[in-house]
């Protein structure tokens, strides 16, 4: 049962990949301390903080709002991952858990938007 935004699956999802995606932007060159690796970390903090917050709205058509939210800074941060393999800052096999968990969180908040616009 759902008490709290903390019980969704995508939620604990995006919280794993914001994890596992600070872990990999330490190993980036110093000069990205402040750029494309600050940039990285905003898109995959916003995940599953839209997510919360969407969830504590008092309406649907805003947490479906917070969701499409939440799904656009997916896409943004798996740009950004495309980016680190062309410029070499990562290898494909390293940015490939992150774009699997990022694909799942995705179909996972298409889901969600898709039975709230459904169900009254």
């Amino acid at each position: 049962m759902i008490q709290s935004y903390k019980d969704l699956i995508v939620w604990q999802k995006a919280m794993q990949m914001a994890e596992m995606l600070y872990s990999m932007v330490k190993k980036f060159p110093k000069e990205e301390t402040y750029a494309l690796s600050d940039q990285m970390r905003r898109a995959a903090v916003s995940i599953p903080s839209n997510i919360a917050e969407g969830y504590g709205r008092n309406s649907k058509k805003e947490y479906i709002q917070f969701l499409s939210i939440a799904k656009g800074s997916a896409y943004e941060l798996e740009t950004q991952l495309m980016l680190t393999v062309r410029i070499g800052y990562a290898t494909e096999q390293e940015i490939s858990p992150l774009m699997n968990l990022l694909t799942e969180i995705g179909k996972i908040i298409n889901t969600m938007i898709s039975k709230l616009k459904t169900n009254p």
